[in-house]
Order: C-alpha cells, then structure tokens, then sequence
C-alpha cells in the first residue's frame, strides 16, 4: 500500500480532473490517500457552489461533452470506495471566512499545510 498526498490548487478544469482520478484510483487500489485543497481550487468545494471550472484547453472542453465523470464526482467516490481524506486548507478558509459547515459533506477537517505535509511524510506528494 502506498501512501499518496495531492496538493490541490488550481481552479482548472483539466488539473482538477486529473487530481480527482488519480486520488479515485489509488484510494479503490488501496492506497492512503490524503487530497490537501487549496487557493483557487477551495471554492468548488463550497456548498452549494454551481460554476464550472476553466478549461485550458480542448481536452478539457472534450471531457464534458464526452460525459467524463466530473472531478467533484470523482473526489467524492475516492471518499466512498477508498477511504480518501479530502482536506480543506485552513488558511484559505480564514481568508474566504468559511466554516466546516459551509464545505461539502466529504470533506474532512480544516488542516495546515504543515499538518499536511508532516502527515506526507514518507509518501508522493503530487500537485496540481
């Protein structure tokens, strides 16, 4: 079993994408996985949150009118299946003045970066 943390802080389409199936895929393999968001990817997160997420390019305008799962959909099956620990940045909820009780319902208690990355220690760490 591997140990797995993704730093997530982009607001793109493309890299959220890719963070949500690499954190679906490792945590229904097994693996400890730990997703730290943050900046501008925190506000998808926000209940009740209805705007999309930027594209890049044209992969990212290709996955939705191919029906690729979105990374919100993703996220939350790694959650379900896995086990995955979705993280909200501490220092991003101060600044938006969010509580717990504003985020999603899979994600897990406010942590500091420092917190985070302790807790990494002796793992991957991917970013996006």
């Amino acid at each position: 079993m591997a140990k797995i943390s993704i730093v997530c802080l982009t607001g793109t389409r493309e890299k959220l994408q890719m963070a949500s199936m690499m954190a679906s895929v490792a945590a229904a393999t097994g693996d400890d996985v730990s997703v730290f968001l943050s900046m501008n990817a925190m506000p998808y997160f926000v209940k009740g949150h209805t705007g999309e997420a930027p594209v890049e390019g044209e992969i990212g305008t290709l996955m939705a009118q191919k029906g690729v799962p979105p990374f919100k959909q993703l996220f939350k099956q790694a959650v379900e299946l896995g086990d995955a620990k979705l993280l909200p940045c501490s220092m991003v909820l101060d600044i938006l003045k969010l509580e717990k009780e504003d985020l999603d319902p899979e994600l897990g208690p406010p942590t500091g970066l420092t917190r985070f990355l302790s807790d990494a220690e002796g793992g991957q760490i991917l970013t996006f």
